[in-house]
């Protein structure tokens, strides 16, 4: 007879209640007033309106002249991308001339309204108010009314048909609002850092570089994309002192361009569309320094 184990049985080991599982519940739909549908209907309609014209433009640069007949407000198939590549070998001029003037204009534009809005907002001299209330009557100054002073002075300095006859009446017109920006957003900045930095022993250059300038980064970009907003749209002024077809920008390009595409419908929206691109990819990407420089809020400003 075997000897009975000593072992103990195996005793069910106890096992944690499962959960209930509720059922989800389906979050309420938010329901709109008819105020609130109205408004929201209008704003799509208004958006849609102003979107159209690029809609149509980008839809009919795919197209060939064939295909633009035949389906005029609907897209077609196979895309014609060849349409870019004859738009391009056309344009490619205007492009780099108006990129060159509008690098231009900034770096001028910049250099000029950065010192003297940083003067007007840090320093007290004899006569800052009222050279200051000078520069803003400027902007009360229609651009018209000083073409014809500016022609004759650019041709009495033998500048017409050159690059700087582009670049120095368009930074004379940015500076002023620049000016008025740039002084605005730097008195936001709290005294107290240009006081600490003048108890360590730095000048005024060393603020200038080393404080004002980094903090004032998003009204840069602000005057930045109003320059080359203005350098782009600028058409008359171009058209006036520039007869060399390597010299003409973007907008004066374009009126050649459909001269000689008047009835080859493909290739001129595509270049209407390269010549839109770069402003839409600018602000793009510099719309929160834009949207910051207008609002000019600054860090600690208001503490």
């Amino acid at each position: 007879m075997s000897a009975p184990s000593s072992l103990a049985p195996d005793r069910p080991v106890a096992r944690e209640p499962e959960p209930i599982m509720k059922p989800a519940t389906p979050r309420p739909r938010r329901r709109w007033s008819p105020a609130q549908a109205a408004v929201i209907t209008a704003l799509s309609v208004l958006v849609l309106i102003g979107l159209f014209p690029f809609l149509f433009m980008l839809m009919t640069s795919f197209k060939t002249d064939e295909q633009f007949t035949t389906s005029y407000w609907v897209p077609t198939w196979p895309l014609e991308l060849g349409n870019y590549a004859a738009a391009w070998e056309q344009i490619d001029g205007y492009f780099v001339t108006s990129l060159t003037v509008a690098g231009l204009s900034i770096v001028g534009t910049i250099a000029l309204a950065s010192v003297s809005g940083f003067l007007f907002a840090r320093y007290s001299f004899y006569g800052r108010k009222f050279l200051f209330g000078m520069v803003a009557a400027l902007m009360m100054v229609p651009s018209i009314s000083s073409l014809i002073p500016l022609f004759v002075l650019m041709r009495n300095l033998r500048l017409l048909d050159t690059l700087p006859v582009l670049v120095l009446p368009q930074i004379a017109g940015s500076v002023v609002l620049a000016t008025i920006l740039m002084k605005t957003f730097v008195e936001q900045i709290p005294q107290e850092l240009f006081d600490a930095a003048q108890v360590d022993g730095a000048g005024g250059v060393r603020l200038f570089f080393s404080i004002m300038l980094p903090l004032s980064l998003p009204v840069i970009g602000t005057v930045s994309l109003i320059t080359v907003i203005g350098v782009w749209g600028e058409f008359f002024w171009p058209l006036l002192v520039i007869t060399d077809d390597s010299l003409r920008t973007i907008p004066v390009g374009l009126s050649f361009f459909q001269g000689q595409n008047a009835t080859r419908w493909g290739p001129l929206f595509a270049g209407y569309t390269l010549a839109s691109l770069p402003l839409l990819l600018i602000f793009t990407f510099l719309s929160k320094w834009f949207l910051a420089g207008i609002q000019g809020g600054i860090p600690g400003a208001n503490k």
